[in-house]
Order: C-alpha cells, then structure tokens, then sequence
C-alpha cells in the first residue's frame, strides 16, 4: 500500500487531493495547521478509511513540525511514497515589496520554500530506501518563467525558487526512482477548490478559454497521474491546468 503525505489537507484544494488519494488505495498522513473542527468533519467524512488516515498537526513554517509530520507518517505506515506539498502561505492585502513587514516577508519564504526543504530533508532518503517516491509541489501559473506580479511579490519570489527546487530535485534524485514535478493551478476561487468537473461545467467561465473555471479534481486528476508508478518519464516538469488561461499572457490580478 503506497503512503502519502499531504501538506494543508483538509480544506480546498488539499481536501479534493486527499480524498482522491483515499479513493485510490492510498494511506494518507493529513497535515493541518489549526482547524480541529475542519478535522473532525474529514475524520467523519473518511470514516470508511480511517484505517489509513492519519491527521498531525503542525505549521509549515515550524521546522520541528514538519520533521514530527514525517515522522509520524513513517512510524504509521512504515513507507513514504509521495508528498504532496499543497500547502502553500498567501498574504491577501495587495501591497509593494517595499510595503512588506519582515514578518510578512520570511511568512512567504517560510512557508512555501523554507517547508519544502526541510521536509524534501526528511523524506527523500526513505524515499532513496525504497527505490521510488513522487514529490508534487504547488506553483501559480506562469510560474515556471519566474515572472512578475504586481503587488504578490514574497509569493511569487518564493514559488518562482520552489520550482527550481523542484526541478534540480528531479534531475539529482533522477537515479533513485524518485520524480518530481510541480503544478500551477489557474483561477480556482472558493467552493470551486473542492468541487467536481460536472458542477463547473454547469457554471460558463467566459474568462477560461475552456469556457469553465478550474477545480480540485482537475487538479487532483493531474497530480493522480504523475503519481502512477508508470510516469516516471515524467520529472522536472511544471504543468500548467489553466484550461488555457496560462497562454493568454494576461496579467495576473
């Protein structure tokens, strides 16, 4: 039984992957941050898999909590297969780089760089163990091109490094049967991170070239099958699931 690790995985994007990996076989090791509520209404909702489902606790940006994440998800299940790195921190207010607070600023780097090393630190050598692993981390779209973004200048910054990361990981841990690749969702607002791809296309998106707006499963389907044991010819790879918005060169708001 493959085990996965999932940053943020309890709401939005994170619940729709989770539950995609349940359905599929996986065990899962369910990181959140502080929402015990959120966690007792997924505890309730995958009951029929509590049997490989784990909830742990801990912020991102903690270096001894990530370190207890995956910890806790090897002592439970004995194996890392995957991670996930879904969480992803985001200042709201639109502000200039040179309006940020420090803490703003390391908030950015902390949670969406700084995690993914620490975390990559803990599980690539099980990982190398095992002859196989899948490492899927988040980006925006365009992000593959380092880009600028006007007033979202820390997260652009630090997703903009987190996809070189990933891309130097896929080609050093190329040997081990480890891929690594990241996936830039386009505009996926609100209730649509964990809706389905029946319910949008029943709302017209005039703004997506498809003509609907993205979802958790279109994202939860793209990070299912980069996880298949046979895709591994694809690594180092930055996919765009925009339905075409990423070709548009529009600027981002």
């Amino acid at each position: 039984m493959r085990h996965a690790i999932i940053t943020a995985g309890t709401k939005g994007l994170g619940r729709k992957m989770t539950e995609t990996m349940l359905k599929a076989g996986y065990a899962v090791t369910v990181n959140y941050r502080s929402d015990i509520e959120a966690v007792r209404e997924r505890q309730q909702d995958w009951l029929d898999y509590e049997d490989r489902i784990q909830f742990v606790q801990g912020d991102v940006q903690n270096k001894e909590d990530l370190n207890r994440l995956a910890d806790e998800g090897l002592k439970r299940f004995g194996r890392i297969d995957v991670l996930l790195l879904n969480a992803g921190p985001y200042i709201f207010e639109r502000k200039a780089l040179a309006d940020y607070e420090d803490s703003e600023w390391h908030e950015m780097i902390n949670g969406n760089l700084n995690a993914a090393f620490y975390l990559l630190k803990k599980v690539i050598p099980v990982m190398r163990s095992q002859q196989f692993g899948r490492v899927v981390t988040y980006g925006f779209q365009g992000a593959d091109h380092s880009p600028g973004w006007l007033f979202r200048a820390a997260f652009a910054a630090s997703k903009a490094g987190l996809a070189s990361l990933t891309k130097s990981l896929a080609i050093e841990e190329a040997p081990n049967g480890i891929t690594a690749n990241m996936v830039c969702p386009g505009e996926i607002l609100d209730e649509m991170k964990e809706s389905s791809i029946s319910y949008s296309r029943s709302q017209p998106d005039e703004k997506t070239p498809v003509g609907r707006s993205g979802t958790g499963e279109d994202i939860a389907r793209t990070v299912m099958f980069l996880l298949d044991e046979k895709a591994d010819m694809i690594t180092g790879s930055v996919i765009e699931v925009t339905g075409g918005l990423d070709v548009l060169h529009k600027h981002r708001s």
